[in-house]
């Protein structure tokens, strides 16, 4: 695919999350008043307090046996999902901040769990919208031009951006589009109630959403940013067999403000049982202080939610940072 810097792909109609400007969530508005802002900005929570260094420890991906799943949680979104022979990495996000440049905006209090140079060769980057605590440009143009990670798929608009990381192929998709991924996956853009904005001035430019990617033994869904909302049963209705579903668990409060936009814990497991998932993982907590909740209030709100939903604990993990997990299809 040759290079360009050309104006990105956008529906050539309007539709129900696209007017002709901007896209747009058909079931909430994520759009907040400057009062609502300055108001967030006074409710400040606790400090986190970054946990106790580890030690680096070396990384070996796992190879997935046939109709296995491999995940492996490196922060925040960023995951290493190997499956049917092919290593996608969502969300990469390796600068020591996110925010511009890698250097502004708020620090991680937690370093990638596995390095860079530890990943193995890697398919396919899967973007799910471009906040910087999920679109690092300094870590894509890494990955692009030292790694030479050969393709990215991400939301419409994101292109030119995508491109000028050094990405050659680049594949632009709206919600429920679907191409061939590397090594027979199938790789389909979903939808997601989020919004998308890099300036004060681009703000809903480009569209956010999810990835499911499917085997014909196998398929992972990649949540990205979300609030709770109907996308999550109609996602469960169209695949059917979701057998790992990566969902984000925190930067959820106060709830007034980030209801609409990210889910709690409560909502990930809501959104766990729409899916019908054989297993959910968490994510979106633990590396960034983007809200007021505590450190390690998203994991213990998880535990509650599980259990006053009556979910089995067994089927909605929390991973460890930089340790694979393993899923495989239970036999017919």
């Amino acid at each position: 695919m040759p290079r360009d810097d050309s104006q990105p792909r956008f529906p050539a109609v309007p539709s129900d999350h696209w007017d002709g400007r901007r896209f747009f969530n058909p079931h909430a508005d994520t759009d907040k008043s400057p009062r609502e802002l300055w108001r967030l900005y006074k409710a400040r929570g606790p400090r986190w307090t970054p946990p106790d260094p580890e030690p680096p420890r070396p990384f070996r991906a796992v190879t997935p046996a046939r109709g296995e799943v491999a995940v492996t949680f490196i922060g925040q979104a960023t995951f290493l999902i190997q499956i049917g022979g092919a290593a996608f990495l969502t969300d990469p996000v390796y600068s020591d901040h996110a925010g511009p440049f890698g250097r502004l905006g708020p620090k991680r209090v937690r370093p990638p769990a596995v390095r860079m140079e530890d990943l193995p060769a890697i398919d396919a980057v899967l973007l799910s919208h471009n906040h910087y605590d999920h679109l690092d440009a300094p870590t894509l143009r890494d990955l692009a031009r030292r790694r030479g990670v050969p393709q990215v798929m991400t939301g419409l608009g994101n292109g030119p951006m995508m491109r000028r990381a050094g990405f050659d192929a680049v594949h632009e998709l709206d919600w429920w589009d679907s191409l061939p991924g590397p090594h027979g996956t199938r790789i389909t853009f979903v939808p997601a109630q989020h919004w998308s904005a890099r300036t004060p001035f681009d703000r809903r430019r480009t569209l956010w959403g999810g990835f499911v990617v499917e085997t014909p033994e196998a398929a992972v869904y990649f949540a990205g940013d979300s609030g709770y909302c109907p996308h999550f049963r109609e996602i469960g209705r169209r695949f059917g067999a979701i057998d790992v579903a990566l969902l984000p668990i925190g930067a959820y409060e106060p709830r007034w403000f980030m209801a609409a936009q990210h889910m709690n814990p409560a909502d990930a497991v809501r959104a766990h049982r729409d899916l019908g998932a054989r297993h959910s993982v968490a994510m979106h907590f633990g590396t960034f202080q983007l809200t007021a909740e505590g450190i390690d209030a998203p994991i213990r709100a998880l535990h509650h939610a599980l259990a006053e939903q009556a979910v089995d604990s067994s089927h909605f993990a929390i991973p460890g940072f930089g340790e694979p997990m393993r899923f495989r299809r239970p036999s017919a």
